[in-house]
């Protein structure tokens, strides 16, 4: 009973390995071709499910996509050219990993000036916070009395002190 339990188990974590939404009719008869299209697929985002490769997505666009990237690498385009026909086709977006120019600088460089500014703002109060003065003694007796006749002689009289 153990045995099989076991077996079983071993077969369900067997069937539980990454799918791939490529169909076998999509494939091309080229082995090296065909792990050319499955890398720049790997690349390139689904427009539908938007965080999913179109190697990985069952959308219909995806599908497009993935015939349209092995139809220009068996017209002999190389693997920049076909990025470079997708990005002037569906814009930037297209790319899981955009490129590092442009308005794209921004993205990257945010979370790093991010970072910075917030290490500066706690950096500031950590001076601010140490610069304050240190708390004041407590009155000495002369200066308790002293303090006592000044107020009495003023006696509310604010403008005085």
């Amino acid at each position: 009973m153990r045995r099989a339990l076991l077996l079983a188990l071993l077969a369900l974590g067997l069937l539980a390995g990454p799918l791939h939404a490529v169909q076998p009719d999509e494939m091309l008869p080229d082995a090296a071709q065909e792990a050319r299209a499955r890398q720049l697929s790997k690349e390139l985002r689904c427009m539908v499910c938007q965080n999913q490769s179109i190697d990985d997505s069952d959308a219909p666009l995806a599908k497009d996509l993935r015939l349209l990237v092995r139809e220009r690498i068996k017209a002999g385009d190389s693997d920049g050219q076909v990025m470079d026909f997708l990005v002037s086709r569906y814009g930037e977006f297209v790319l899981l990993r955009p490129t590092l120019h442009g308005a794209n600088i921004v993205l990257w460089l945010a979370p790093f000036l991010v970072l910075v500014v917030g290490g500066a703002g706690l950096w500031l109060a950590y001076r601010r916070r140490g610069s304050r003065p240190a708390p004041t003694a407590p009155l000495s007796s002369e200066e308790e009395e002293k303090l006592r006749r000044v107020l009495s002689e003023n006696s509310g009289d604010v403008t005085k002190l």
